[in-house]
């Protein structure tokens, strides 16, 4: 298996709010067969319906929440766009659940939850470098 992900989707209650919801963050998707796509970056955020996702998978979906467990991560390359991102989700209707703090790493980062309850942390993090596109590439690790 290749080390990397093409793909990650969202299980909606509400596809048009989940959508609408993106939107007003500055995204824009394409909608086809009740499955809106984003392309972000170099890979694509998919919105479904949470209950197509659960018979998809042949899941049980347990509870109304997106946290899940799983948290998608957007970095940014100034402490001050952590608070700029923050502040325009807040405006779009998501729910602020960590205001922007120093991290123990040397960074800075926030999270909000989207009106489905998934969870992003935005974060700037100075050891992360971002590439014009905004990609980033992780640095060596290995320790001296």
């Amino acid at each position: 298996m290749e080390q990397r992900i093409s793909l990650i989707t969202l299980g909606v209650a509400d596809l048009a709010r989940a959508r609408a919801f993106y939107e007003r963050l500055g995204w824009r998707g394409q909608e086809i067969e009740q499955t809106v796509f984003f392309q972000a970056g170099g890979l694509v955020v998919v919105l479904w319906s949470r209950g197509k996702l659960a018979e998809d998978a042949s899941i049980t979906d347990r509870g109304d929440d997106g946290f899940g467990g799983i948290a998608l991560a957007h970095n940014v390359r100034t402490s001050d766009e952590v608070n700029g991102v923050l502040a325009e989700a807040a405006d779009a209707g998501a729910t602020i659940t960590q205001p922007a703090r120093q991290t123990f790493y040397g960074g800075y980062a926030g999270c909000f939850a989207d009106p489905d309850g998934h969870i992003w942390e935005i974060a700037y993090n100075p050891g992360f470098t971002l590439a014009p596109d905004g990609s980033l590439t992780l640095p060596d690790f290995k320790q001296p």
